[in-house]
Order: C-alpha cells, then structure tokens, then sequence
C-alpha cells in the first residue's frame, strides 16, 4: 500500500507553515512523536545508568531500547550498536583504531563517490602510518562508480576498502556487495558510510558484506547523532584508550562519557516512527519496517519520476548530474550560465527549500568537474506531489 503522506504529515510542525522542504540529504524533519521522546526522557526522571531508583532505570531503558531499535533497523546485533555525536566522529575514531594495525608498504582504497567524512579521516590517518591509498574513480557521463578502477586499485596489501552506501549528491548506489567480495578476496575490511543509504534503503548490514557501517539518524527523520555497528568479533579486537573505571565490555568501550539518554530515546522513536509508516500486518520491528520501506519505495519512485520529467521538460538549461541506474532519490543539477545559490534565493522566497553548494562530496565535484555550487534537490517521505510541482514552477520561473 501507498503511504497516506497526509496522515504522515500532520506528525510534522514544521510543515505545518507551509515551506516545502526538499532538502532531506542534509537533515529531514522531525516528527512530534521524536520530539516527545526526547522531552519524556529528560524530564524522566532521570539520572545516571543503574539498576536500583526508577532515574537509574530509566537511563538504563534509553540506552536498550536504542541498541535493541538499531539492531532492528541495521540486523546487526544489539551488542554491536555503537553511538557516536555523529558520523564523521565515529569514522574519525574508527579510522584512528584501525590504523594502529597497518604498517608502511599497507594499502587502503578510497572512493570518488564519498562524501568527505568517508575520505579525509582515512586519507589523513593513513599518510600518518606511511599507508599508500589508492581511489576507486567516478564515471562521469553515468555518476556510476568505475569499477575496473577498483579492481586496479585492489590488491594483497589492501588493509581497508572505504566506500558509499549512496552519494549524498548524486544518489548513486554503487554494488556494496561486489565490492565488498573482491575486498574480502584479499583480507581487506570494508567500511561503508550508509548515512544517505539509510535514508532511503532498509539496511541489511551482513547482506551488504560491510565489516563497519555508519548512519546518522537525523538523515531519517531522528535527533543528530551517528551510529555505527560492526561484527561484534571485530570490535572484540579494536582496544581505544578509554578512562580506567570505564566498561570495557564492546560497545561501551567505544562511548565515552555519559551518553546523551534523550537523544537515544529520541533516535529509537524515530525508527519506531519508520516503522509505523506503512506496518501492514506484520509483527516484529523489522517486519514492519520491511513493509514500511516497500511502500516508501513506491512513492519516492513517484515523485522522482514527476521530478525528472518535469526537468527534461526545461531543456538545456538544467544539467541533471544524477544519472546512475541504481540512486536514491535526490538529483543534483546545475543551470546553464546561472548561480545555483541565486536559484535557492529565487525558490525561497516561494517557501521551497532546495540548497545549493558542494554539500562536503569534495571528491565527486572534483570529479564531476563540477565548478562553483550545484542545486540539489532530496525527496523525504513527508514530501508530496504539489510540493514537487511547485520546485518545478519555482524553478522555471527563476530560468
């Protein structure tokens, strides 16, 4: 079944003036029933971890409740859910643990595709070990991954394979598990930023063959924060420098300090939240978040279809970059001899948010040869098809 989006709506404030939001790649809106967990949650009781007064407990609940959620959203172990402030934190931590392994004469492989927080903190970290990295490189005409240049940059010295789930600009969903394979082939890990991908896809971690995976939770209607899971026998052997009377049990060795139990509680009612999207007759979380997540897929695929005939219809002078055969739905465009940010202003002044810039993807604009910012325009599950057709007005009027 198509998801009743006028039902979804009436859970969102924000949409309640009238503002078209089409800028979900960098942070969708948040739902009420986020936001009442959050409030719930520090006005608790609450109090330190514990098992003894109902404060201790009902930190403790905040912090089950979001490993057993993510576990559920992820299908990785519950044991295995690691909170972060965001994503880049946890691929900077990550990136310096696993580095303590490699030795010079090592080789890891980074991507064109990534935005830069799957990049730099890999890039940086491996200059320091003497480690040699290698890219997979960008298609141009196709936004496609090259993967012939995988395979040239993959060898028995690769240490770590760092690549997308899905271009926060392009949309382009390169074959996590073809890639994840050959990466396996000569005992690499794989670290997959899925902070896009999640947004958009019902994450099967084992399925996708990452060794570490990533998302962010505002990226789909959630609080700001990042999570990370991983094979629970693999952050058996990662060892960070932590405080002496801290756990050292895996995850918590990963977290350090008090952890934030609202945002918790806030990131588990917004999976609770995706799930009742569309549940069917399903039973458990993932069941209903399967069904969700089909019905999701019908209407972005709606709405993007709308999208990209209406912007064909507008001819040479909109460039769709997104070209790739298996992409989310967010499209990046430039305009013909225009400012991109003078588009933004122009569709603002409608009440249509799309943003323009380079939107940290440092390596796919260099690749693209994408010179100054680009519009881009992201789908949510909140957006309707009125709201496409008033981008669409917008825009052309501002050409």
């Amino acid at each position: 079944m198509p998801i009743d989006v006028t039902a979804l709506r009436a859970h969102f404030p924000s949409l309640d003036n009238g503002l078209a939001f089409f800028d979900g790649p960098g942070g969708t809106q948040t739902p009420r029933p986020v936001a009442d967990a959050i409030a719930a949650t520090l006005t608790g009781p609450l109090s330190n971890r514990g098992t003894v007064s109902p404060s201790e407990l009902n930190a403790e609940r905040s912090v089950t409740e979001f490993r057993d959620a993510y576990a559920d959203l992820l299908r990785t172990p519950a044991n295995s859910i690691v909170h972060g402030r965001s994503a880049t934190q946890l691929t900077y931590d990550f990136a310096r643990l696993l580095a303590r392994g490699w030795n010079a004469g090592d080789e890891i492989v980074v991507s064109r595709l990534d935005h830069d927080s799957n990049v730099r903190p890999w890039v940086q970290v491996a200059e320091r070990a003497g480690v040699t990295v290698r890219w997979m490189e960008i298609e141009r005409e196709t936004a496609e991954l090259d993967l012939d240049s995988f395979e040239r940059a993959l060898t028995p010295r690769t240490r770590l394979v760092a690549v997308t789930g899905a271009s926060n600009v392009l949309g382009t969903k390169p074959p996590l598990r073809r890639i994840a394979d050959r990466a396996h082939e000569v005992g690499a890990l794989v670290y997959v930023d899925g902070v896009h991908y999640a947004a958009h896809e019902l994450v099967d971690v084992p399925a996708l063959g990452a060794d570490l995976f990533v998302c962010s939770p505002y990226k789909f209607l959630g609080p700001h924060c990042g999570v990370l899971t991983g094979a629970p026998e693999l952050l058996e052997t990662l060892r960070p420098d932590k405080l002496l009377p801290s756990s050292d049990a895996v995850p918590e060795r990963f977290e350090f300090g008090t952890l934030p139990y609202e945002t918790l509680a806030g990131a588990t009612a917004a999976v609770e939240f995706l799930a009742a999207m569309d549940p069917g007759p399903a039973t458990s979380r993932r069941e209903r978040l399967a069904a969700s997540f089909r019905s999701l897929h019908e209407h972005e695929r709606t709405l993007r279809t709308r999208l990209e005939e209406g912007l064909r219809d507008l001819g040479d002078a909109v460039t769709l970059h997104s070209n790739a055969q298996d992409r989310t739905p967010t499209l990046l465009m430039t305009l013909e001899g225009r400012d991109a940010r003078e588009a933004q202003i122009h569709l603002a002044a409608r009440d249509v948010l799309a943003t323009a810039g380079q939107f940290y993807a440092y390596e796919p604009f260099t690749a693209m040869k994408l010179e100054g910012p680009a519009l881009r325009v992201g789908l949510a599950p909140y957006n309707t098809t009125a709201e496409v057709d008033r981008f669409l007005e917008g825009l052309a009027a501002f050409l």
